[in-house]
C-alpha cells in the first residue's frame, strides 16, 4: 500500500524565533520511504521568500526533530513523503501477555511513570476499581481504550493547553489528546506500559471523517512489542504512519515555539495512492453517494 502525505504550516512571527519541529516521519519508517522525507522551511517578507537552514538531531525518545532560527514575519513550513506499508489494518493485541514490572526492558519502565499531563499517581485506585478485575493482558488493554472511547466525547471547542488526564475524566470531554492522555494514564496505573504517540491517520479505506489527518494516539507494551491503541478512533484502521513518540503531548509537540508565532494556516494530507501516483477514491461516508477523490477542506490543527 503506498500513502503520499503532505503539509503546509504557516506563522506570523512578530519578533525572531527559534522552534522545534517534529514534522519528519519516525526513523523506523525509513526504510518504507519511496520518495525522500522532506522538510522546506521559507521566510517571506515583502513578498520575497528565503529558505531557511534546519539542524536535525534526534530527542532521547528516539524521534527526528529539526530546529531552526527564524527572523520577524511569516513563516511556512511544508514537506511531503510517499511510504508503502503492509496491507493490514491496526493489529490487536488479543491475548497478548502483559509482562511483570521486574521483567520490563530498563526503556520501557519510564512508560509506567506519571508525566506532565498523565497523573498516574492519583489513578491507581480509580483505574483498580473499573479494570482490577479483568485478567492481566490484552484483554485488559483493550476494555481500557474502549472504556475512554465510550466515556469521553470528542468536541473541538474543549481543547486546552493545560488539560491533564484527571480533568479529562471529570469533564468527560476533549479532542484527540485528551482520549489518549485518559487511557495512557489508566494503563499506566495498572502496570501496562503505555507512550502517547503522533502522527498521520488518514481516512484510508475509511468513510470520510473529517479535516485532521495528524493525529494522537498511544501504545502499549505487550508481548515484548508496542501495539497501537487510540481511545478517539477505536476501530482497526489502515495506513496509520508514526512521526513520534513521548510520555505525553508535551514530549512531540508537532512544533514548538521559544518566542511568539500566530498560526496563520494548516493544511495537511494523507492519502493511499496508486503506483502513478494518483489519488485512490475516499470511501463515501454512510448515506452518502459519492466523496471527491483525494481532495479535503483545509485541516484545522489537531491538538
Amino acid at each position: 500500500m503506498l500513502i503520499k502525505s503532505d503539509f503546509n504550516i504557516q506563522f506570523q512571527l512578530p519578533c525572531k524565533t527559534s522552534m522545534v519541529a517534529l514534522l519528519h516521519l519516525h526513523p523506523s519508517l525509513n526504510r518504507a520511504l519511496r520518495t525522500p522525507d522532506t522538510l522546506r522551511v521559507e521566510h517571506l517578507e515583502a513578498g520575497r521568500g528565503t529558505l531557511l537552514g534546519v539542524e536535525h538531531y534526534t530527542d532521547s525518545f528516539g524521534n527526528s526533530c529539526a530546529r531552526l532560527h527564524a527572523p520577524t514575519g511569516a513563516l511556512i513550513l511544508s514537506g511531503e513523503n510517499v511510504v508503502e506499508v503492509p496491507e493490514i489494518a491496526d493489529p490487536q493485541p488479543v491475548g497478548a501477555v502483559q509482562h511483570p514490572v521486574e521483567d520490563l526492558p530498563s526503556d520501557v519502565l519510564q512508560f509506567l511513570l506519571a508525566s506532565r499531563y498523565c497523573e498516574v499517581d492519583r489513578f491507581s485506585a480509580v483505574a483498580y476499581d473499573l479494570f482490577g478485575h479483568l485478567p492481566p493482558g490484552g484483554e485488559r488493554a483493550v476494555v481500557i481504550r474502549d472504556w475512554v472511547h465510550n466515556k469521553v466525547r470528542f468536541d473541538y471547542a474543549k481543547a486546552r493547553p493545560t488539560k491533564t488526564a484527571m480533568d479529562v475524566y471529570t469533564e468527560r470531554e476533549g479532542v484527540c489528546r485528551d482520549f489518549q492522555h485518559l487511557a495512557v494514564t489508566l494503563s499506566r496505573a495498572m502496570n501496562i506500559p503505555a507512550r502517547y504517540v503522533t502522527g498521520y491517520l488518514g481516512d484510508i479505506r475509511y468513510h470520510y471523517s473529517g479535516p485532521g489527518d495528524f493525529s494522537a494516539w498511544y501504545q502499549v507494551w505487550l508481548d515484548h512489542r508496542w501495539w497501537d491503541m487510540d481511545a478517539r478512533h477505536n476501530e482497526p484502521r489502515y495506513g496509520r504512519l508514526l512521526m513520534a513518540t513521548g510520555r505525553d503531548a508535551a514530549d512531540v509537540a508537532i512544533t514548538t515555539s521559544f518566542g511568539s508565532a500566530l498560526l496563520t494556516h494548516f493544511h495537511v494530507e494523507s492519502n493511499e495512492v496508486d503506483a502513478a501516483g494518483q489519488a485512490v477514491p475516499l470511501v463515501p461516508r454512510p448515506g452518502h453517494d459519492t466523496v471527491t477523490s483525494g481532495v479535503r477542506p483545509v485541516n484545522a490543527l489537531v491538538a
